[in-house]
C-alpha cells in the first residue's frame, strides 16, 4: 500500500465520524417533521457508522487523537439530540431527559474542571457507562421504531425507561466517586 493510500485510510474513520455528526441535525429534523421512520433509519445508519469507523481505525491502525475525541463526542451529540427532541415532543419523560443530559454535562464538566486544575485525565469509559450508553441507544431505537415503524410497545417502553434511569444514576455516581478519589489524591500530592 502506498503512502497516499495509507494516509487516506488514516483519515477515513474520522471522515465517517464527521458524517455521523452531520446526520444528527438531519435526524432531529426528521423527528421534528414527524418522520419517525426516516429518523429511525438515520439513527441506525449513524449507529452502523460508529461500528464501521471503529473497525477501520483498529484494522488499519488509523487511531488518531482527533478520532479519540470526535467519536465519543459524535455519539453523545446524537444521543442527547434525540433524547432532547423526544422530550420536547413529550415522547420521553422530561425527568429522564434531564437526568441523561445532566449526567453527560456533569461528566464533561467534571473532566474539564479536573484538567483545568492541572491534572491529566485519561478518558476511559467505565463498564457501567458502556451499559448505560447501550441502554440509551436501545431505548432510542425502540421509541423510534414504535413511532416510525409501528412496532408494538408491549409495555417495554417503561422497562427501558427505568433501565436507562438506573444505569444513568449508577454511571454518574461511579464517575463522581472516581473523580472524588482522584481529586483527594491530587490534593494530597500537591500538599
Amino acid at each position: 500500500m502506498g503512502a497516499a493510500s495509507a494516509l487516506r485510510l488514516t483519515y477515513l474513520p474520522n471522515l465517517i465520524t464527521v458524517g455521523r455528526l452531520l446526520l444528527t441535525p438531519v435526524t432531529v429534523m426528521a423527528m421534528v417533521e414527524g418522520e419517525y421512520g426516516i429518523a429511525f433509519w438515520l439513527f441506525m445508519i449513524a449507529g452502523a457508522s460508529d461500528a464501521i469507523d471503529g473497525i477501520l481505525a483498529r484494522q488499519f491502525d488509523a487511531r488518531t487523537i482527533l478520532g479519540g475525541f470526535l467519536d465519543p463526542l459524535a455519539d453523545k451529540i446524537l444521543l442527547v439530540s434525540v433524547y432532547v427532541t423526544l422530550g420536547v415532543q413529550d415522547l420521553l419523560p422530561h425527568w429522564l431527559v434531564i437526568l441523561v443530559v445532566a449526567r453527560d454535562f456533569a461528566i464533561v464538566g467534571g473532566g474539564l474542571l479536573f484538567t483545568s486544575l492541572g491534572n491529566e485525565l485519561k478518558m476511559q469509559p467505565l463498564w457501567i457507562s458502556k451499559v448505560n450508553t447501550a441502554m440509551q441507544i436501545v431505548y432510542a431505537v425502540f421509541i423510534l421504531a414504535v413511532l416510525g415503524l409501528g412496532l408494538p410497545d408491549l409495555g417495554l417502553s417503561d422497562l427501558f425507561c427505568y433501565a436507562v434511569a438506573i444505569t444513568t444514576i449508577l454511571s454518574g455516581s461511579a464517575y463522581l466517586v472516581i473523580w472524588s478519589r482522584k481529586a483527594v489524591s491530587w490534593e494530597d500530592e500537591s500538599s
